[in-house]
């Protein structure tokens, strides 16, 4: 009996003894700690690189949240800072092409002015695009240049706009190009491939653009040099390939990622599909800038071409004369018409009577 006793007291004071020593070494352990802590504080003030380091890599197993998915558990992401310094430098030279682009072009117009016909025209048209081709070209064209638009506000707003009209009007600008954006891109995106479909065929590279691109189809010469093409010219197959196919399906895809971030893409992905959006945007923009220029005020009946669908023989024979062959000898989609409606008629003449 007294033995038991006597076991009972050892035991209770081993328990003592090994519970005192466990709370001597952890306090020994957080003072270490905390001393390391205030000579940091001492040396080195607000210096908390340490407990950074570890939120910035996002591998500290008590750094969690109840929000689950990709990177929901990463407070910082030190990619983030680089896509913030990066996206500016691109934007800048961006914009500096695209203003080099709009001089030059302008330079170009006093130089060359509008090209026109050297003969007569001939009074007699040719169908040059279907409805379904200018559904698909005016529904791309204008949804790219609402896009552009909004799209050119959001990047350079706030260094352009927001000094000239202040905040207040500024924010309603910006909220409302931000919502255009959006809402304007699917329609975008599915008018592209439907382009791309309808007008490949005759963008195909044939042998006879290499002599137009060696002689630029006469646009460097006063005199409007004639080069033989056909449907479209080596010039209008480049912005085909390179502005449609390339740089417009590349908006499709990266905006798609940026429009839609609910499908576990990372930060990671969302930041280089808007660094790919910018370049391709503003690269875009820039060859745009030459399609609308020629379409418009630099050549006289491309844009009743595609606004009423036909185009004056004359006007076929001097600009695209191997596709007016195929034409006239029946070897092409489109047909020479015998009669077109009396408003089309008349714009058409209109035009090419002021070149």
């Amino acid at each position: 009996m007294h033995v038991n006793r006597a076991m009972r007291w050892l035991a209770g004071l081993l328990i003592v003894f090994f519970g005192l020593c466990g709370a001597a070494f952890a306090q020994g352990g957080d003072g270490g700690s905390a001393k390391e802590q205030a000579q940091r504080q001492q040396t080195q003030p607000g210096n908390n690189a340490p407990v950074w380091r570890d939120v910035r890599g996002g591998e500290n197993p008590y750094q969690t949240t109840q929000v689950r998915g990709i990177e929901t558990n990463i407070l910082v992401q030190s990619g983030g800072e680089t896509w913030r310094q990066v996206r500016p430098l691109i934007a800048f030279a961006g914009g500096v092409i695209l203003v080099a682009v709009l001089l030059g072009l302008l330079g170009y117009y006093w130089w060359r002015g509008a090209i026109g016909l050297h003969d007569k025209p001939a009074g007699r048209f040719i169908r040059r695009f279907s409805d379904i081709d200018r559904l698909a070209h005016w529904t791309m064209a204008i949804s790219f240049v609402i896009l552009g638009v909004t799209g050119l506000i959001i990047t350079f707003g706030k260094l352009v706009l927001l000094p000239v009209v202040g905040y207040v009007l500024f924010s309603w600008i910006a909220m409302i190009a931000k919502n255009l954006h959006n809402f304007v891109a699917p329609i975008f995106l599915l008018s592209v491939p439907l382009f791309i479909v309808l007008f490949i065929r005759d963008n195909l590279p044939r042998l006879y653009d290499i002599k137009w691109l060696l002689k630029f189809g006469g646009m460097l010469s006063k005199s409007g040099g004639h080069i033989p093409s056909g449907r479209f010219n080596a010039g209008e197959k480049a912005l085909f390939w390179g502005l449609v196919c390339v740089f417009s399906v590349a908006l499709c895809v990266s905006g798609a990622v940026l429009l839609f971030p609910n499908f576990d893409q990372g930060r990671s992905i969302m930041q280089g599909a808007n660094i790919v959006h910018v370049v391709c945007a503003l690269l875009a923009i820039a060859m745009s800038c030459f399609h609308m220029y020629l379409g418009t005020v630099g050549m006289k009946g491309a844009y009743d071409a595609m606004r009423t669908g036909y185009v004056d023989e004359t006007w076929a024979k001097e600009h695209h004369e191997i596709w007016y062959d195929e034409v006239k000898a029946g070897r092409s989609n489109q047909r020479a018409v015998d009669k077109v409606s009396p408003e089309v008629r008349a714009q058409i003449e209109q035009t090419l009577k002021s070149a």
